[in-house]
C-alpha cells in the first residue's frame, strides 16, 4: 500500500461504474447505446454520434503495450519509494481505439515497483490485476504475459 497516494474522486455519474467494476475485479467500458461504440476515458456524449445514452460493458482485460515511461524525479513523494516502476499505456484487445494508463507488475498481486524498462517492450501483452488503495479506489495495473 502507498500511503499518501492522490486517489480519483469515485463518485463522479461520468465514471462511477467504472470505479465500481475496478472494486468488483472487472474491467468495464463506457458504450455508446446507440451507435455502440466503445470509449475510454467515460465521458458524458459519443463522440461519434453525439448520443447521451450510455451503458457499461465488461470486457477481456486483455492488452498489448502500446507506450510506456519509466517515472524519474523530481515525483510525488508518496511515489518515490516505488522506484523503479514502469507506467505503460495499454491498447485493450477489444479495440485499438481503447487505451488505458496503469503501473505494470510482473504478477497478479505483484508490486508496482521492481519492474524495470528492460522487463517490457511495445506490443507486449498485458493482462489487467487491480490493486486495492482505499475502500472505494481499486486501481488498473497490468501484469506482463509469459
Amino acid at each position: 500500500m502507498i500511503e499518501n497516494i492522490p486517489l480519483p474522486a469515485t463518485d463522479d455519474p461520468i465514471d462511477a461504474p467504472f470505479w465500481e467494476g475496478t472494486r468488483c475485479g472487472e474491467l468495464r467500458i463506457q458504450t455508446c447505446q446507440q451507435c455502440g461504440r466503445m470509449r475510454f476515458p467515460p465521458r458524458p456524449m459519443c463522440p461519434a454520434c453525439q448520443s447521451h445514452e450510455s451503458d457499461w460493458q465488461p470486457v477481456s482485460g486483455r492488452g498489448r503495450v502500446w507506450s510506456f515511461a519509466v517515472p524519474s524525479s523530481p515525483l510525488l513523494p508518496a511515489f518515490e519509494k516505488l522506484t523503479p516502476y514502469v507506467v505503460a499505456l495499454v491498447e485493450l484487445e477489444e479495440s485499438p481505439t481503447l487505451r488505458m494508463i496503469g503501473p505494470v507488475v510482473h504478477s497478479a498481486g505483484g508490486e508496482v515497483s521492481g519492474v524495470e524498462a528492460q522487463d517490457i517492450h511495445i506490443g507486449a501483452e498485458v493482462t489487467v490485476d487491480f490493486k486495492q488503495y482505499s475502500d472505494d479506489v481499486a486501481m488498473p495495473c497490468w501484469v506482463l504475459g509469459k
